[in-house]
């Protein structure tokens, strides 16, 4: 099955249970921002936004998920407005080079394993 609206990536943005939440005394996202700049910039096409409720893990406060053709990118503790900018300035770089480009050094520094890289032991594997 095939769509007709591929794009170079997919960058989702926890404001979930956690993520954003102010009044729990967490670091904002600025959604609001981040949805006007987006159309501002007519980035959808080549770079979809989406805000998500809860991605996980919670513990690591404002995830952001970049999904590509070769990888899913997850950062954590996107706590800046600098940050989400960065966001914004690599899609923005990404939509006018019409190629999927490297994220800026200070993003990659939030970068984490989202996933476990080795299987969990079964139970019966554990009782051996």
């Amino acid at each position: 099955m095939q769509t007709k609206r591929q794009t170079f990536a997919h960058v989702l943005v926890c404001s979930g249970c956690c993520c954003g939440r102010v009044d729990k005394g967490r670091p904002e996202v600025p959604v609001d921002w981040l949805k006007n700049t987006w159309k501002a910039r007519k980035l959808q096409k080549q770079v979809q936004l989406t805000i998500s409720g809860c991605l996980g893990p919670c513990d690591l406060v404002n995830v952001v998920c970049i999904g590509t053709e070769q990888d899913q990118i997850w950062l954590g503790g996107i706590i800046e407005r600098e940050q989400f900018e960065q966001i914004v300035e690599w899609a923005t770089s990404v939509a006018q080079a019409s190629e999927l480009l490297d994220l800026p050094d200070s993003l990659q520094a939030h970068q984490f394993s989202r996933f476990l890289s080795q299987p969990i032991m079964q139970v019966d594997e554990a009782r051996a």
